[in-house]
């Protein structure tokens, strides 16, 4: 397989230059020494195992080699070329359809877009090569946070920008993915919710019993924007890069009929606010790091886990310290240390951690809950197999998640969802109120299962007896 230039060679690579390495004057004897063939073939596999998630249409061997090496300054140049290009567009826009997602401002949804893509390729492509392309204002909607009365803002791109996002993020993903911390798990490739809780249970069963719970308030509103490109630009010179980030951080927000322009964070919704928001922490990732603290981050969810009461207050002060210079504020009532080893819980990522155990938190209670009442009004005007075929991929995906769980809690979600079946059909047969008693002999729960419904307590069962095996 034919490279380019090596680690340490001299000239440009397609982005930058490539950093020279230091020089051995008399390079010690090394036992099995291994032959420069061997030696390519082994980066060749290394390099391709972890970055195998990279668009290929973007990140040729020749970048991989300088990602791997670093290049000239620690700085990339002449990358807008990589985003316009059609081929990375036209694998941009296959993402943002496997995403799916609704129409923006202009009304033009994923299927209408498709039925002229070249052509709309091609218009992003001179947009964006002329540096004409312009970013659409982002219409803002709001939607219900399960279990609770509250709403969460969610930003819509219009599917023009969200393909080009996606086409960016494609450029710049690796280059700062290859910088981050170990213990940050969100939104990063092949990494998510799971690895950061085995992490977290480990570091439990290793006697971490000191848990700085850390909740930043209005975290994705709050980013400082110039803070932000100054981050960003410690690894980017491309200037038409840095422009077109500063494009889509200060999108103009549509709801109803109200229009502004945000001076800070970045919108909810859009496809690179969760590499930005990676930026901005990193280098509190890396502060932890430094003090030797074992810090476990999703986003801006994270915990930090210490052996002595000491040192969970020490870092607590370092938070209240860094979030000050970076324009941040800690959740005065979100925020807190927990003595896990004295009974003490906590919640992350959908769990409750406590005594030893895990399981679904309250709030992952009352949101499946809220999706079940969702999908079994009373007066829904479905077929009994119709409804449990819309609910099933619901207790699927959760149980996927919370398999790991007491088994009391499968148990009586089980019932829950049992009982709110039996109401829909008692409803029909002119009866008022939720099913119980002789509903139960009416439908039992053969009855379901001969209909299909996705039973968590089995699956628990089925699961754990093949792991056993």
């Amino acid at each position: 397989m034919k490279r380019g230039n090596a680690r340490g060679a001299k000239g440009a690579q397609e982005g930058g230059g490539v950093t020279n390495g230091p020089k051995e004057a008399n390079p010690a004897t090394v036992r099995n020494a291994k032959r420069r063939g061997d030696i390519q073939q082994e980066w060749c596999f290394t390099s391709k195992d972890r970055w195998r998630w990279v668009e290929p249409d973007v990140w040729t061997e020749r970048m991989l080699d300088a990602l791997e090496g670093g290049v000239k300054g620690g700085k990339w140049h002449s990358l807008i070329d990589k985003v316009y290009s059609l081929k990375n567009l036209r694998a941009a826009f296959a993402r943002v359809k496997r995403n799916k997602g609704s129409a923006g401002v202009d009304h033009v949804s994923i299927e209408a877009f498709e039925q002229q893509l070249e052509t709309n390729i091609e218009k992003l492509h001179e947009g964006l090569r002329a540096g004409t392309y312009r970013p659409q204002s982002i219409k803002r909607c709001w939607i219900p946070k399960p279990g609770k009365g509250e709403k969460r803002p969610l930003g819509i791109p219009t599917v023009r920008d969200r393909v080009v996002q996606t086409a960016l993020r494609n450029v710049l993903e690796p280059i700062f993915e290859a910088g981050f911390a170990p213990h940050s798990y969100g939104f990063r490739p092949e990494r998510g919710c799971k690895d950061a809780l085995r992490q977290v249970n480990a570091l439990l069963q290793q006697g971490y019993h000191h848990v700085v719970d850390a909740d930043l308030k209005g975290y994705f509103d709050s980013i400082p924007h110039d803070r932000l490109m100054t981050l960003v630009k410690t690894h980017i010179a491309d200037g038409r890069i840095l422009d077109l980030i500063e494009a889509f951080l200060d999108q103009e927000i549509l709801e109803n009929l109200a229009r502004w322009t945000p001076e800070a964070g970045t919108p909810q919704g859009a496809v690179v606010s969760p590499l930005l928001s990676n930026i901005y922490l990193d280098p509190l990732d890396h502060l932890m790091a430094a003090h030797g603290l074992e810090m476990v981050r999703y986003a801006d969810d994270f915990v930090v886990l210490c052996r002595d009461a000491a040192t969970a207050q020490r870092v607590l002060s370092l938070l209240e310290q860094w979030t000050g210079e970076a324009g941040l504020e800690l959740h005065p009532e979100k925020t807190h240390i927990v003595a896990y080893g004295s009974g003490e819980g906590f919640d992350f990522l959908g769990y409750c951690f406590k005594q030893g155990k895990r399981w679904p938190s309250r709030k992952s209670m009352k949101k499946i809950r809220a999706n079940i009442r969702a999908k079994t009004r009373r007066t829904n005007g479905h077929s009994m197999a119709y409804t449990i075929e819309t609910l099933n991929p619901t207790l699927r995906g959760w149980f996927e998640y919370f398999k790991h769980t007491r088994r009391w809690v499968l148990t009586n979600l089980d019932g829950y969802v049992r009982m709110r079946l039996r109401s829909i059909l008692r409803k029909r047969i002119k009866r008022k109120g939720r099913g119980r008693g002789k509903d139960h002999q009416r439908w039992p729960n053969a009855y379901f299962a001969a209909n299909g419904l996705y039973a968590l307590e089995q699956a628990h069962e089925r699961t754990f007896q093949s792991s056993k095996r």
